[in-house]
């Protein structure tokens, strides 16, 4: 297997087989994100993509997961994409899924039909970072996308039949838009209702550029009971709609506190974990532990 540059997965992806079909996210302006910041977009000739896959099957015995790197595989075109998928169809029948990042407007390019096409060929699952549910939060943030584009695109996953896992992260909004942040995210989830959603808390690389607002005072990183405090105030308004579940998980190395849970049923549940945590900080992960 080639890769070029640092290759990153979600966590759940950490035993898939990790194929890089772009190089960079066709984006790359987030303030908090520096992943990609040393890549400029491009798509890899598909010949290469072929070649890995080929290399895969003759050293991997079983190969039952098939990640599509780098930061937006998705904005492919279903011309480009759909043959990749039906040479993993083809060489690695025993997969169970492949999955694979994109972003809102990668979605939104793409009509029902083509998100219905790229499930009949294996793809299970799109990771979507949706940050945070504030459309204030996400301009200062300058993620490139509405909160009703992050809405809309979650929606025409799910209705394809594919699930969404959708990523946010606690204390985007820094301590001036804390309670925003928390509100407008948990009316977001509610209102996707997305198969998974992912909670991590900010950690910002020096190469962000953000960095240079956290280290002049402009953003205020919030603390670790801060951000215990705004996870409850959170998951408190998150109401998944009737009949639909979320599996919620905010057990990334960035969190102060391990949470395991699907929604609605557990929602009680996690409240009292973050009780637990907001009244014995001992419970809350060392500063020197959390990692990106």
């Amino acid at each position: 297997m080639r890769y070029e540059g640092d290759i990153y997965r979600p966590p759940s992806e950490a035993y898939s087989l990790l194929v890089q079909v772009t190089i960079g996210c066709t984006h790359n302006k987030c303030r908090f994100c520096s992943m990609f910041k040393e890549k400029k977009f491009r798509v890899r000739d598909i010949n290469e993509v072929f070649e890995d896959l080929d290399w895969a099957r003759e050293h991997y015995s079983s190969v039952g997961r098939v990640f599509l790197c780098d930061g937006d595989a998705l904005a492919l075109t279903n011309r480009k994409l759909v043959p990749i998928l039906e040479r993993i169809e083809e060489l690695f029948p025993e997969c169970e899924r492949v999955t694979i990042y994109g972003n809102a407007k990668d979605v939104l390019h793409k009509t029902p039909e083509d998100l219905e096409e790229l499930r009949r060929h294996g793809v299970t699952i799109i990771y979507i970072g949706a940050e945070s549910g504030s459309d204030k939060v996400l301009k200062d943030m300058c993620k490139g996308a509405t909160r009703e584009q992050l809405i809309k695109a979650v929606r025409m996953i799910e209705d394809a039949d594919i699930k969404a896992s959708v990523t946010f992260i606690s204390g985007l909004g820094g301590l001036d838009d804390f309670e925003e942040h928390a509100l407008e995210t948990a009316s977001m989830i509610s209102e996707m209702s997305p198969s998974y959603v992912g909670l991590l808390t900010l950690m910002v690389n020096k190469r962000a550029p953000m960095y240079e607002d956290i280290q002049s005072g402009k953003f205020h990183i919030l603390t670790a009971e801060e951000v215990i405090k705004e996870a409850m105030l959170m998951m408190k308004n998150i109401n998944i709609a009737p009949g639909k579940t979320c599996v919620f998980r905010s057990n990334h190395a960035s969190n102060y506190v391990s949470l395991r849970g699907t929604l609605p049923q557990d929602k009680d549940k996690l409240i009292q974990t973050l009780e637990r945590a907001a009244a014995d900080t001992g419970l809350l992960k060392d500063e020197r532990l959390r990692m990106f």
